[in-house]
């Protein structure tokens, strides 16, 4: 795809950002690198002279925001309404550099982004409380690709997704998948983690997350995580919750309420993109000819209900079912203390069988079969 189609996939934050603008409050958009947040803003406020663009990562940028002051700040925005901080987790106390911006100058909006909410949260959270909107951004998601090019050709394309994924740069440029991808993870999706400094073996990192790869949609244990990586128990468990905080994967909980026999403290892993799994294993078989195929359907439904529910701001609890006795269910939700189940299946016409101790046990239950056929009830 050409520049110009890849400026005409809306992404679905486009919207939110427009109607919280100059409304008192600093945006923050968190996510990967690469998932599009620049491209978005820039998009935002294509040929707008009123905006003034700062790059976290340029060393002159950074220096910048030493001992300012709100008089040098407005010296420096002068006319300039809308503040854009990129990867704003690189300059050293952001957070109270954004609240003198707020408090002080509120006829500035700030928009910042950033790429790893593992350093920005600290620095965020506690100096602008009830100063910010805050919204995460993923790689590009079903819905949006069915807003650019329609349901029937979206479902089409599922099996490509299943093996390359939604980055926007994959899904732009057809037929340079496998090659991007791989520089995708070399050079930008792991370089916040790989730069702090209680990250002391990147090749460890890696072989950790081979290790989930290789066990997205079964249980993962932490203690045989970290044999197969040379981690102890404790450095792995430090890892994965840096690498949920950096939008590279995210866990699913048991759910445990009436049985004794149900997994209580049991977790899975999922990618945020199927592309980024499948290039850390090197398989970029197609799905046709791949014994993961039903795993990989499992997460990309899983993670596209995720940026569906953030996007559409809806916040259930979530989890997956499991005894020990290996009856299992993919996907829970609960809401408003109704409780949903799902089980995913690729194949519309593969067999299951409800779990009759979960029917039991949760007979006011909704249960439901998502598969390629009717994906769009679960994902729009």
């Amino acid at each position: 795809m050409s520049a110009n189609i890849k400026r005409m996939i809306l992404r679905t934050l486009t919207k939110i950002i427009e109607s919280n603008l100059f409304t008192g409050k600093a945006i923050i958009v968190l996510g990967a690198r690469q998932v599009g947040k620049t491209t978005m803003i820039r998009n935002l406020f294509q040929n707008n002279d009123a905006l003034i663009w700062l790059n976290g990562d340029e060393t002159d940028i950074q220096n910048l925001f030493n001992d300012m002051s709100a008089s040098r700040f407005k010296a420096i925005f002068g006319n300039k309404k809308i503040i854009v901080i990129d990867e704003a987790q690189q300059i050293a106390n952001i957070g109270l550099r954004l609240k003198l911006i707020t408090d002080m100058l509120p006829e500035y909006q700030l928009i910042v982004t950033g790429s790893s909410s593992f350093e920005l949260a600290n620095h965020l959270n506690e100096p602008l409380t009830g100063r910010k909107w805050e919204y995460n951004m993923f790689p590009l998601s079903f819905g949006e690709m069915v807003q650019h090019h329609g349901l029937l050709e979206e479902k089409r394309l599922i099996p490509h997704r299943l093996v390359y994924g939604y980055y926007p740069e994959i899904v732009t440029q057809q037929g340079n998948e496998e090659l991007l991808l791989r520089q995708l993870s070399n050079s930008y999706l792991y370089k916040d983690i790989f730069r702090l400094e209680q990250i002391k073996k990147p090749d460890n990192l890696i072989k950790l997350l081979q290790a989930i790869a290789y066990q997205v949609g079964s249980q993962v244990s932490y203690s045989e995580l970290s044999q197969l990586c040379g981690l102890d128990a404790k450095t792995v468990e430090k890892y994965i919750v840096i690498l949920e905080q950096s939008y590279i994967i995210f866990r699913l909980g048991s759910y445990s309420r009436n049985l004794r026999n149900e997994l209580k403290f049991s977790r899975k892993i999922y990618f945020y993109d199927i592309g980024v799994r499948n290039v850390l294993i090197s398989n970029f078989a197609q799905i046709e000819n791949r014994t993961d195929a039903g795993a990989l359907w499992e997460n990309f439904v899983i993670s596209e209900r995720k940026k569906y529910l953030h996007y559409s701001m809806q916040f259930p609890n979530t989890w997956f079912w499991r005894t020990k006795q290996q009856n299992e269910i993919d996907y829970l939700e609960e809401r408003n203390g109704k409780l949903s189940a799902y089980e995913f299946k690729l194949n519309p016409n593969g067999k299951f069988r409800k779990p009759v101790t979960f029917m039991n046990a949760y007979s006011e239950a909704d249960f439901k079969i998502i598969h390629k056929d009717n994906i769009e009830d679960f994902l729009l």
